[in-house]
């Protein structure tokens, strides 16, 4: 009969105080904002691959998330990547290969 008073006694837990909640309430909405803008950056680099280089959504996804496992960079950060090259034309060369090793199938 202890464990099951221990265990009730360690889920029900002391009220926080509001400021806590409010800060703990802040961080998860600043969480969720960096997490939409990263989807959306995704979704464009998407669009970018999918305009230049005439491949399905699925596809351009596979191609970004590959290219982010083998660079070892965060997709995010090749998504930022493949559309800065949409509008200036540059991309780093690891990435560049990368994605040229992928759309050529010379894996």
């Amino acid at each position: 009969m202890q464990s099951h008073s221990h265990k009730f006694a360690a889920a029900v837990q002391e009220p926080q105080s509001p400021a806590c909640e409010i800060q703990q309430l802040q961080t998860k909405v600043a969480q969720l904002e960096r997490a939409v803008h990263a989807h959306a950056v995704i979704d464009q680099a998407i669009g970018v691959v999918v305009a230049a280089e005439r491949l399905t959504p699925a596809e351009a996804w596979d191609l970004l998330r590959e290219t982010s496992m083998c660079t070892n960079t965060k997709l995010r950060h090749v998504a930022e990547l493949v559309i800065t090259l949409g509008v200036t034309g540059n991309l780093t060369a690891d990435i560049r290969e990368q994605l040229a090793r992928r759309l050529s199938g010379d894996l």
